[in-house]
């Protein structure tokens, strides 16, 4: 039996938290080690002093590869299904963190691997000959853990429906020029670049982040009207915030913030 704990590493750095994968050789999952990563991930967003959670993968090849085919083919049906739900709940915890969370891709994205990435905030990529794709369908399934509606958002209804009805992949390359990712950096430069993005972050007003993200994913679906009042509402919860009497003081002092 696997030990979970070594599958999936945790570290806080004061305002900073990686969950790094770290299941060889693709960090393929199943229901155990999502469940743990899911724990993880909801203990690190408990945690009052994280603002910016990084995820990403020891494996210089992979990211994620998704699913562990091997034990999602001698699932049953009812076993595969508890599968999705604990996948699922993964995601939840993404999205129902407060934290920012910040996907950092250098390896073969795939399936469950990229539905997992697209549930994160952010996603900072490498240059490099990698896939990157939900190829699903080839399997004569489709995606089944947010990755159909997360991908027409990030891409657009037609982009989305070429890549999943094919389950054709793409380069790191494309999938920045389509807006999956939002970053992407040369791959001798990306650890590098990537603590400087994930530090500055952290470093910033995690409250007024936190109300950003909580707008973003809340507004979908209101009129103009209702969208403007509820920013109205977000923005009137920061007034007295320590962070926005420190960024006043600070722009007024002409120094840099200190935020908690």
């Amino acid at each position: 039996m696997e030990e979970l704990s070594s599958l999936i590493l945790t570290k806080i750095d004061g305002s900073k938290a990686t969950i790094s994968l770290n299941r060889p050789k693709a960090n393929s999952y199943y229901k155990d080690f999502l469940q743990y990563l899911a724990d993880q991930i909801n203990q690190v967003s408990a945690n009052s002093k994280v603002k910016v959670i990084l995820l990403n993968s020891t494996s210089e090849k992979f990211f994620c590869a998704g699913a562990d085919i091997k034990i999602f083919a001698s699932n049953t049906t009812e076993q595969n299904a508890e599968m999705v739900v604990a996948a699922r709940n993964v995601t939840s915890a993404m999205v129902n963190s407060e934290k920012i969370i910040i996907a950092a891709i250098s390896g073969h994205i795939l399936g469950g691997g990229l539905e997992m990435a697209m549930a994160c905030d952010i996603r900072l990529a490498a240059e490099g000959d990698y896939l990157v794709g939900l190829p699903e369908v080839k399997l004569g399934l489709m995606p089944g853990n947010g990755g159909t509606p997360r991908m027409i958002d990030l891409l657009g209804a037609s982009r989305a429906m070429e890549l999943l009805v094919t389950g054709n992949n793409i380069t790191p390359q494309k999938a920045y020029e389509f807006g999956l990712f939002n970053q992407l950096f040369k791959a001798n430069e990306f650890e590098a670049k990537v603590e400087e993005y994930v530090t500055n972050l952290a470093n910033g007003a995690g409250e007024a982040m936190a109300a950003i993200k909580k707008y973003v994913q809340n507004h979908k679906g209101m009129d103009k009207d209702r969208a403007l009042d509820y920013e109205t509402e977000c923005v009137q919860a920061l007034y007295d915030t320590h962070d926005a009497k420190e960024g006043f003081l600070a722009f007024v002092e002409k120094r840099e913030p200190k935020y908690l």
